[in-house]
């Protein structure tokens, strides 16, 4: 497969403990990871990475129940020995992340998904002259606001937080929103229907409707049927 000048950077790590130190200084677009390696796991590779800004394409000859729960976050998943059309197309997908500026979009949803779960399972709203706690399954949805996010929750109840819905989404950290469009993040919990008429969008358990952009639509629906 040839690469031209403009193509992304690849970094292929086989040995863990001796590469990733390299590859924190290398900065790839993409990364081809096998989740069994003699030194570490794939799972504790990326979890010991500081640059984590690249797309990841799984490589395994396993098809477990653990490497299926990674595959939803990852660009592809490729099964051993390797089809050089399915790696060709795989490549493509990175390099179209890469004009799209979303390279990395969902390695912090890969290291949440094998994070240890907390029970207590509520979020913390920082408002104006007070901290609110709520579980996470009472929030509906969130809608940027300029630098401001408005929270929606059941009940049609709302409160407007003073960060900006990239923040409001690391805040959440891992409790089951997903940001389909550049103004919406949704608790996928509350997803009634997707609707695909003139537009996209979703139908959340109260009724209103949501915006979906083309290209969250493959990775919310591989969410759904996880």
């Amino acid at each position: 497969m040839a690469l031209d000048s403009s193509s992304i950077i690849i970094a292929l790590i086989i040995f863990c403990l001796s590469y990733t130190i390299k590859y924190n200084y290398l900065k790839p677009d993409c990364v081809f990871l096998d989740i069994e390696m003699p030194e570490m796991d794939g799972f504790q590779l990326l979890a010991s990475l500081k640059y984590r800004d690249f797309d990841l394409i799984i490589t395994t000859a396993y098809d477990n129940y653990a490497v299926k729960a990674f595959k939803v976050h990852a660009v592809d998943y490729l099964l051993k020995p390797i089809d050089s059309d399915d790696l060709s197309e795989s490549v493509e997908r990175v390099k179209a992340n890469k004009t799209k500026n979303e390279l990395g979009f969902e390695i912090k949803k890969v290291l949440e998904s094998i994070a240890p779960k907390s029970g207590l399972n509520k979020i913390s709203l920082p408002l104006s002259g007070k901290t609110i706690f709520v579980k996470s399954n009472d929030i509906l949805y969130c809608k940027a606001d300029g630098n401001y996010s408005e929270i929606f929750f059941k009940e049609n109840k709302k409160e407007l937080l003073s960060k900006k819905l990239k923040d409001v989404e690391e805040l959440f950290h891992n409790k089951d929103f997903f940001r389909v469009h550049k103004s919406y993040l949704v608790n996928i919990s509350h997803i009634k229907e997707f609707v695909n008429n003139e537009g996209q969008y979703l139908i959340l358990d109260n009724g209103t409707s949501i915006p979906v952009s083309r290209s969250k639509k493959h990775t919310l629906f591989q969410l759904l049927r996880a």
